[in-house]
């Protein structure tokens, strides 16, 4: 184009479209040609489609918790794994004898590839989450080999789901179970752990406190009394003591001659013989050894010697009986003594358990709270294992939700691929495109003049006059 500022109009455009023409008529014409030709001898593909409807649990889910919480896209993602893997889609390849044109000539994993394209599942886009139907589609050359598939496969996906729904209750009742199992061995062993802890600390564990603090104050009380009673026998026996002394050793008494005398009756043989002895001596200061008292006394201590085993206090009544008290308060205070020392004995463990209550406390409150945690979580674990198999039997009497088709695959009456409408408005716009862009092009490429300004504009000088087309010829 010499003159590319040049403005345009109309008549301008339709004078470049004449002068052009063959630009766009030519690839106008191959290219809707072509299109029309693909639309006539295209291979045929048909759709089947099949409606599946998701149908809620039967029983109410406030009696029964599924077990498969997972939504409608994760379950169908995981189903459309499965499916459309390449084992079960090579048994559906073998089955229905499909694609065997193409497994001449491409490999096993390709056509498989190929089966995938073809098959689609779709879910509404507006309730993808709450969706209660989704289509299983397929598409193929021949409409009853695609209609049969399409069927085959709604088939697998109602067979899949109810196999995956069981499978996930049951590996979710045997999970619970092992794990029932393992914690109700753990709880055990925390309880025969507190058992033996209590066994061993019998006594001196918490609950016992004010048990052990009342004991301890009887005990205390028990033992003021058992001193006291051991202090009274004390006092009694020495008073038993004094009555003895005063038996064995009875007070002197005045005598008429004004001298003082013992009352001998009442001594012991060895304080009489002790006083004659002295009496003996004070007479022999005094006299002669034929003095009559002399000879008195002496007579008197031959006759004591003689008659010492009679002359004994021990043969006194009186002083027997205050010996048996002497012997019987002895036997009571050795059984308050040993009384006592059991007292103390037991004062001092049961002040050991009251002290040791808090540390025994503080043990018993971790013990117990591992052994509660452990119970609480046994007891969830139990009302879980019962939800999840009554949750299996559901699933397995066909209760939970399923799928239903309720619009099979019928066979289909018109192809779905090529659509011949939209093959022809593309091949009618990109023949228009293609040859609007010919002469486009062309005309960009055009270095010759067609009017006055194209010379001026190239030539720089301005055109004097020129020469009219003449269309035809005059009459």
């Amino acid at each position: 184009m010499i003159n590319p500022g040049r403005s345009y109009n109309v008549n301008d455009y339709k004078e470049i479209f004449l002068r052009r023409k063959l630009y766009f008529v030519i690839p106008f014409v191959v290219i809707f040609a072509a299109a029309v030709l693909w639309a006539a001898v295209a291979p045929r593909k048909y759709q089947a489609s099949t409606l599946v409807l998701v149908t809620p649990q039967r029983v109410p889910t406030e009696f029964i918790r599924p077990t498969v919480t997972a939504g409608i896209i994760e379950r169908l993602n995981s189903i459309s794994q499965e499916i459309m893997s390449r084992t079960r889609l090579e048994l559906i390849i073998d089955e229905f004898k499909l694609y065997q044109d193409e497994l001449k000539n491409m490999k096993r994993e390709e056509v498989v590839e190929l089966m995938r394209k073809n098959i689609k599942v779709e879910i509404p886009k507006r309730t993808a989450e709450t969706a209660g139907y989704f289509t299983i589609s397929y598409i193929g050359e021949d409409p009853r080999i695609v209609t049969v598939v399409a069927n085959k496969l709604s088939s697998l996906f109602i067979e899949e789901n109810l196999k995956l729904r069981e499978q996930q209750a049951v590996g979710t009742t045997e999970f619970l179970t092992s794990e029932l199992t393992a914690t109700k061995e753990k709880l055990e062993a925390q309880g025969q752990i507190v058992a033996d802890y209590k066994r061993k600390n019998m006594g001196s564990l918490p609950e016992q406190r004010d048990t052990n603090i009342k004991m301890l104050e009887q005990l205390q009380l028990q033992l003021q009394r058992n001193e006291e009673s051991l202090r009274a026998l004390e006092d009694r026996k020495l008073l038993i003591r004094k009555q003895m002394a005063e038996i064995e050793n009875p007070p002197a008494t005045v005598g008429s001659d004004g001298k003082v005398q013992s009352q001998k009756g009442g001594m012991s043989y060895e304080a009489r013989r002790e006083e004659l002895r002295k009496e003996l001596a004070d007479l022999e200061s005094r006299y002669t050894e034929r003095h009559p008292d002399i000879v008195r006394t002496k007579k008197r201590i031959a006759d004591l010697e003689k008659n010492k085993d009679s002359i004994s206090v021990k043969n006194d009544p009186k002083y027997r009986e205050l010996q048996a008290a002497i012997t019987a308060s002895d036997m009571q205070i050795r059984r308050l003594q040993d009384e006592g020392e059991k007292l103390r004995a037991q004062l001092g463990q049961y002040r050991g358990r009251v002290e040791g209550a808090t540390q025994r406390e503080q043990e018993m409150a971790a013990m117990m709270q591992e052994y509660n945690n452990t119970r609480l979580l046994y007891d969830t674990l139990i009302k879980k294992s019962e939800e999840a198999q009554q949750a299996e039997n559901l699933e397995r009497r066909q209760k939970g939700e399923q799928f239903r088709i309720i619009d099979p695959a019928r066979v289909p009456e018109k192809p779905v691929q090529p659509d011949v409408p939209k093959v022809l408005l593309i091949g009618l716009l990109a023949g228009l495109g293609c040859g609007l862009g010919g002469i486009f092009v062309r005309e960009q490429l055009d270095r010759s003049f067609h009017d006055p300004e194209d010379a001026e504009v190239t030539l720089g000088l301005r055109v004097l006059a020129n020469i009219p087309k003449i269309g035809s010829k005059a009459a």
